[in-house]
């Protein structure tokens, strides 16, 4: 008897969002995952199960309460712990953060107004070197040697001013945005892209060249050291009474911090959810939807498409420059490299993987590029590399592992392999892995609205399928 795959996994989806099964599901995967991550020290399939049972909660069928202490617990209680016991898996979720809360700044650009942007990591590079100069001994070093500091240079500001500087961070990383917003208010499509891409180009080699004559950014050698916020010995033995019984040993400082970058990154990418929510349902963002659609017709409507252009610059650069302040506070050491466009690339792909215009789309997509690059193909280059240290070869055409360049290895062919999926999502799901909802009803809208549009909804949604003919007269 044939099996009908699509129909057995719409009955096992309706099942497990019936009665009780959703609760039992999302706690078992969840504790499921937990223990794999806790005893497997750098585990790829252990992170999978953890980070499916974080997300799934979302999908199934339970009350908000349940949903909202199950994040809770998952963001405030287990990644610490698990931070603590191993920091490379909270150092890719710190990054997951991160990067979500870029790819949420150029989703407003990109997917809400739809102007193309890439040169978007210079408001990242923009918060970072604001907390770099003043958090270290930069200001005391303008007319000193790049690369070289004089003994006893004192630190510019004291580091708890840390705090302040992520705020001032959005509104410096903002005015930058306006800035950036206006040579772009009378071009479109690829003029717009090309100014964008030079305005990236620009702040990137500012920040390489300026150690001549007045060293502010020390140049391509970066800044170095920079301050973190300060933590007492008294909270560090108060939260290692907390965390040693849970992780089994002593949590250094350092993890300490590790913890901490974390947590201010979930805060600052919950206060851009929210946000970013608010003005997607907002005046604004119907307005920035008419100006992505048409903005001619906008125009003739009495919507201000100007301002509504440097308010998106504004609002998407102001969540790079947040996050910039933290990269440059948790790292502790910027340069110009940290923000080439390749990054802005990197961020773009986010968005289209995820779902242009969709906000959870873009934190899954980012959560994808992130998993792959820092979980998949580095410990897939690891695997490979301890197989060349060994004596470990193919029987069959007798071939050594050793002997195995290391030119092959697949961290160095990220771009190649995000190429790919971005060619293989632009044909099979160009709408992306989660579509924005607000398409899909302009979509369902589009299909009630005539047939000839049928074309245009199949792939938009992602299902890859073709139009059907059309006579004259149907086309809108």
């Amino acid at each position: 008897m044939k099996i009908d795959i699509r129909d057995a996994l719409r009955k096992a989806a309706v099942y497990a969002n019936t009665g009780k099964a959703p609760y039992i599901l999302s706690l078992a995967l969840l504790v499921l995952g937990f223990v794999l991550v806790y005893l497997s020290p750098r585990s790829i399939p252990a992170f999978l199960v953890f980070a499916t049972a974080a997300a799934l909660p979302y999908f199934l069928e339970l009350r908000k309460p349940v949903k909202l202490a199950l994040a809770v617990l998952v963001a405030v209680v287990l990644v610490p712990i698990l931070g603590a016991r191993n920091i490379f898996y909270l150092e890719v979720i710190f990054q997951i953060a991160v990067f979500s809360a870029l790819a949420l700044g150029l989703n407003i650009v990109v997917g809400f107004s739809g102007l193309l942007n890439f040169g978007y990591m210079a408001f990242y590079a923009v918060g970072a070197y604001l907390w770099a100069f003043f958090g270290s001994q930069q200001p005391f070093l303008l007319k000193a040697i790049p690369g070289t500091v004089p003994p006893g240079t004192p630190f510019f500001m004291a580091a708890d001013w840390f705090y302040l500087f992520i705020f001032l961070g959005i509104i410096v990383a903002a005015v930058v945005g306006l800035i950036l917003g206006l040579p772009v208010l009378r071009v479109r499509g690829d003029y717009l892209a090309i100014i964008t891409l030079g305005f990236g180009e620009i702040v990137r080699q500012l920040a390489n060249n300026l150690d001549k004559p007045v060293n502010l950014t020390n140049g391509p050698q970066g800044i170095s050291p920079i301050q973190r916020p300060t933590l007492s010995p008294e909270m560090v033995k108060f939260f290692n009474n907390i965390f040693e019984p849970l992780v089994g040993r002593p949590v250094t400082v350092n993890q300490f911090y590790n913890i901490l970058f974390y947590l201010i990154a979930l805060v600052v990418v919950i206060a851009a959810v929210i946000i970013t929510y608010r003005l997607d349902d907002s005046k604004v963002g119907r307005a920035w939807t008419a100006i992505r659609e048409d903005e001619l017709a906008a125009t003739a409507m009495g919507i201000p498409a100007n301002k509504l252009k440097l308010g998106a610059f504004a609002v998407g650069a102001s969540f790079a420059g947040a996050m910039g302040v933290l990269f440059a506070a948790s790292r502790t050491f910027v340069s110009p490299e940290s923000f080439n466009f390749l990054q802005s690339v990197s961020v773009l792909t986010m968005v289209i993987l995820g779902g242009i215009g969709s906000i959870q789309g873009v934190i899954i997509g980012a959560s994808v590029v992130i998993i792959l690059n820092l979980q998949v193909l580095q410990s897939f280059s690891l695997f490979l590399s301890r197989l060349r240290q060994s004596d470990a070869y193919i029987p069959i055409i007798n071939f050594y592992w050793r002997d195995l360049s290391n030119q092959l290895d697949p961290s160095k062919y990220q771009r190649l392999v995000f190429g790919i999926i971005l060619i293989l999502m632009m044909i099979y799901r160009p709408a992306g892995i989660f579509p924005a909802a607000r398409r899909k009803r302009e979509l369902k809208a589009h299909v009630q609205g005539g047939a000839g549009s049928r074309h245009l909804i199949m792939n938009e949604n992602g299902n890859g399928g073709t139009a059907p003919e059309t006579k004259e007269g149907d086309h809108a």
